[in-house]
């Protein structure tokens, strides 16, 4: 064993610095999570327990120095101590914190009592006890002891100052190292969230993964299925391949034949030029003809007469006396009964005349001759059958009138307007008339004319016009109607506050003659239960275009139904009512002679023609001139109580018959 004094000798002269020695063992987990602070605590008792050796060498120099030399580990043979870098990383970290946990602190050196003999140091061989007289020799010793003991504390010092320099280079490490701590912490929450995002994203991917696969069993489902569908459309593809190759087979056969064909359309081509060409020609020809049919047809229309009266003779109604068989006669023309009747006889004899002489009153014969005589059993076509070339002259522009004139009672209204409404036996010359013409438009239009009808229907009652096609909302509203030019310098009269409504099919005309007739003015006399009281005008305005050849037409159709013509009775009470059938009647029988009195004028070439002495020639004035053809139907009673009445009207339409009224001309542009 040897003393402490030559260990410590031994120390100073090979100068081994008293360092720890480093080690390479990892740091555990625990020390890792410590901060600066408890680093510093760590490191704390280990301070502690080196001032503590220091103290306890300074206090009792007398103990070895062996446990304190300890606290050291030297390795054999080794003369520098390794130098200790300043490293902040993570293997730097782990070497001071072995070393710091290495250091173990040396046995505690009690304290020596006061008067205790100094124990010997273990593993030191000390000399020989000197005598107690040998006072000299002991203070050798204890000096020599002495010095090694300073020697010892000084060698001391000098490591105790490596130790705080090592120590102060280890807690800037350790404050260096905490703050790469707390940069790992923070480093590991970010990557404990991205971990959780990581987790939670997973899942989602999960789902995800979950609803792809119930998508791809949808998906294998559906292609199964479209599998399936491929074959059916493989199977398809071959049926159709088949039709195919039976298609081209037939359109091989086409191709062939439309070669055939378009030699054939060719041919055909060059066939059509020609009959277009033919067509044009014929066209050409055919328009010619069409003037032709209309000059034609007017000459024929001339040569009956411009002015021409038709005699229809009422049947006898149901409750009626039956006349006498010599009554009314209608002798056969010149050709036999073939022909239709022209010729009407009256025979009548006066019976006061037999009373007053007492012979027999001779029977006095009165004959009459006209265009055409209907007697009582001719049907509504057989007029209508009559009077429809004279219609169509309205549509070739000539303008055209048509009147009915009788006594109240004679068929005036039924000839015009019909009977029944329904029955197609009893429809008047006013709806065959439209139909006509609408058919013969129609089948005009071929030939590049088109037509437009425009239609009015007034009546005048006590030289008053009133327009028998306003409505209950108009009646009233409009004003009064008054008969006006159309224009400056315009030749066309209207009649004011009057509606002017086109029409077009039998139907609209239907109604139009409904609504007039149940705003005509009628009223009870004593020849009739339902007497018109007024004479009622029905124009149409017809316009004809042929927009090919620019030629234009207009003319007016015309059909009136006159009040009934009665003498005055003398012998007539006055009363209020009877007051107001006398008014009536000397309008009515002033407008009627106006009338007579307008024909004779035209007839005569009268320079001036009286067309406003009334209000019914002032309407027709352009209906009834030199380029307008009138036809005057005279309707006469069956009875013998009407012979006076019938024969004024017979004698006054036997006048009308007799004027003749320059040629005709067509309205045309």
């Amino acid at each position: 064993m040897r003393s402490p004094l030559s260990e410590v000798k031994g120390n100073v002269e090979l100068k081994k610095p008293l360092v720890k020695a480093p080690t390479r063992l990892p740091l555990s987990q625990r020390r890792l999570k410590r901060r600066p602070d408890q680093m510093e605590d760590t490191l704390e008792p280990q301070k502690k327990r080196i001032r503590g050796l220091s103290t306890v060498t300074k206090i009792a120099p007398s103990r070895p120095v062996t446990s304190a030399l300890n606290t050291v580990p030297q390795t054999q043979g080794q003369t520098t101590a390794p130098k200790v870098t300043k490293k902040t990383g993570p293997r730097c970290s782990t070497t001071i914190t072995t070393v710091l946990k290495n250091q173990k602190p040396g046995p505690a050196v009690p304290t020596q009592k006061p008067g205790a003999a100094t124990a010997p140091v273990l593993g030191v061989k000390r000399p020989s006890k000197r005598p107690a007289w040998d006072l000299k020799g002991q203070l050798v010793d204890l000096n020599a002891e002495l010095r090694c003991y300073h020697e010892k504390t000084q060698t001391l010092d000098q490591e105790n100052q490596q130790l705080r320099e090592q120590l102060k280079e280890t807690q800037q490490q350790a404050t260096a190292l905490g703050s790469k701590h707390r940069t790992l912490e923070e480093e590991l929450t970010r990557l404990r969230v991205q971990t959780e995002h990581g987790q939670q994203e997973l899942g989602n991917l999960k789902a995800h993964v979950l609803e792809l696969e119930e998508q791809l069993g949808l998906k294998e489902g559906l292609v199964q299925e479209l599998q399936k569908e491929q074959l059916e459309l493989q199977e398809e593809r071959r049926r159709l391949a088949t039709r195919l190759e039976d298609q081209e087979r037939r359109l091989q056969a086409s191709e062939a034949a439309l070669s055939c064909s378009q030699v054939e359309v060719a041919s055909l081509r060059q066939e059509t030029a020609a009959q277009a060409a033919l067509l044009t020609e014929r066209g050409e020809r055919l328009h010619g003809l069409e003037m032709e049919r209309r000059r034609l047809h007017n000459q024929l229309q001339e040569l009956k007469g411009n002015i021409r009266v038709f005699c229809r003779v009422r049947p006898v109604l149901p409750g009626e006396p039956t006349p006498l068989s010599g009554f009314l006669q209608f002798p056969s023309g010149p050709n036999g009964p073939s022909n239709p009747p022209t010729r009407l006889s009256l025979s009548w004899s006066d019976e006061r005349r037999s009373t007053l002489s007492g012979a027999p009153a001779p029977t006095t014969r009165h004959d009459f001759s006209f265009d055409r005589v209907f007697p009582p059993g001719s049907r509504q076509e057989e007029v209508f059958e009559e009077i429809s070339m004279l219609v169509q002259s309205a549509l070739d522009g000539y303008p055209v009138c048509i009147f009915a004139y009788g006594q109240t009672g004679s068929g005036k209204t039924f000839t015009m307007e019909g009977g029944l409404e329904g029955d197609p036996q009893t429809e008047g010359l006013i709806p065959r008339a439209l139909r006509h013409l609408f058919s013969v438009a129609q089948e005009m239009s071929v030939q590049g004319w088109t037509y437009n009808f425009v239609a009015s229907y007034v009546e005048i009652y006590n030289e008053t016009v009133r327009d028998l096609l306003a409505t209950r909302t108009r009646k009233g509203q409009g004003g009064e109607c008054e008969i006006r030019r159309a224009g400056p310098g315009s030749k066309e009269l209207t009649v004011t506050n009057a509606r002017y409504v086109p029409v077009s099919c039998e139907k609209e005309v239907e109604a139009l003659l409904h609504l007039a007739h149940q705003n005509r003015a009628v009223a009870r006399t004593a020849h009739n239960e339902r007497s018109s009281r007024s004479h009622s005008v029905f124009q149409l305005q017809i316009y004809g275009e042929h927009t090919g050849r620019g030629l234009q037409c207009m003319a007016p159709l015309s059909l009136v139904d006159l009040a009934g013509s009665e003498r005055l009775d003398p012998g007539l009470a006055l009363g209020q009512e009877e007051q107001k059938r006398l008014r009536e009647t000397q309008a009515i029988n002033s407008s009627l002679s106006t009338l007579g009195l307008v024909i004779m004028a035209l007839s005569n070439k009268e320079s001036h023609v009286p067309y406003r002495n009334s209000k019914l020639t002032y309407l027709l004035q352009n209906s009834l001139g030199g380029s307008a053809k009138m036809l005057m139907f005279v309707n006469i009673s069956p009875l013998e109580e009407n012979f006076s009445e019938s024969l004024n009207s017979l004698r006054f339409a036997s006048k009308v018959n007799q004027c003749v009224i320059g040629t005709a001309q067509a309205n045309r542009k």
